[in-house]
């Protein structure tokens, strides 16, 4: 594949890392993390790989602007923003990070999850607010609760490693593997996490099947009420569901790294976001659980690894 016409567009933020290591393989490119779709799309012709974080789409449309395109990297876990079927049958190369911010996230969900069982979101707010409130802040200890993983990927397994020391049983699902049981997780079916689950965290990507997956009949499956973390895509989670599974208490407390919608002002429009801000048993960060400051380096270190690769084929 590596041709004098080999050249990268990087049209997104990345970790200096990567540029050295292309330059280091003498693969040319041109940094431009400032560059917009518009402007990509006058360019991208000219050529043959592109490296993305979450700027834009590319659908079809980019697709087509690109006759030479034969690689697109991202910065990143998913491939969501970028049309895979579309670019498979173009026979585009397709490649992702997911093994540079899986520790992040499984940090970050824990953390909110302890957040929310130690109520330390609320008990914060009432100190500064001059409150001593002991009683209305007593917390629930993890150990000894079942917590279930849907989805067992990268992500899933690096959660299921930090919670080994928390005295917890882990359960998970996968509807695309089988036999992965090992000293960290235990295989189980979904109606046996649906039975058994105290606390619920998503590790799924966004695809046409799990696209507001977690709805209201998902949540009145569960025996017992659960904690619920969404670290993964915020179109898989109905949220009015999660809040009226709040007001009922078959959700004691629910954590989002991720919302359907994202970025304000669109988000404050939202007819649900309001509920949501003003829920106590609720804590939202912006979409940064995998966003750490030793992700941002090791996502891109093994995405040149790949682009290099890639490269060699």
């Amino acid at each position: 594949m590596t041709t004098p016409f080999t050249k990268f567009l990087i049209a997104d933020d990345i970790h200096p890392v990567f540029l050295e290591k292309l330059q280091s393989k003498g693969i040319a490119f041109d940094y431009q993390p400032s560059i917009e779709k518009a402007q990509t799309l006058q360019i991208i012709s000219q050529y043959t790989g592109l490296v993305i974080r979450s700027k834009f789409k590319v659908d079809a449309e980019f697709i087509d602007a690109a006759p030479h395109l034969s690689v697109i990297a991202r910065g990143g876990a998913g491939m969501d923003n970028i049309d895979e079927r579309y670019a498979l049958d173009r026979g585009i190369i397709l490649l992702n990070a997911p093994e540079g911010n899986r520790d992040a996230v499984g940090e970050h969900m824990i953390g909110m999850l302890l957040s929310l069982m130690n109520n330390l979101h609320r008990a914060n707010a009432a100190v500064k607010g001059g409150r001593w409130l002991r009683e209305e802040n007593r917390g629930l200890e993890l150990g000894g609760r079942t917590v279930a993983l849907i989805g067992y990927g990268n992500n899933g397994q690096a959660m299921a490693r930090k919670l080994s020391g928390f005295g917890v049983t882990v359960l998970a699902y996968d509807k695309y593997k089988t036999g992965f049981s090992n000293a960290y997780a235990s295989e189980a079916s979904m109606e046996q996490i649906w039975q058994r689950a105290d606390v619920l965290s998503l590790h799924i990507p966004l695809t046409e099947e799990t696209r507001g997956m977690a709805n209201e009949g998902f949540f009145g499956r569960f025996l017992k009420p659960i904690f619920f973390l969404n670290g993964a895509r915020g179109e898989i989670v109905d949220v009015p569901a999660v809040l009226q599974a709040l007001d009922n208490d078959r959700i004691l407390g629910a954590a989002f790294d991720v919302l359907p919608v994202e970025r304000f002002p669109a988000l404050g429009e939202q007819p649900w976001f309001q509920a949501l801000t003003e829920h106590d048993r609720v804590i939202l960060s912006p979409h940064v659980a995998g966003w750490s400051v030793e992700s941002y380096f090791k996502i891109a270190d093994v995405l040149a690894d790949k682009v290099i690769g890639c490269l060699k084929r």
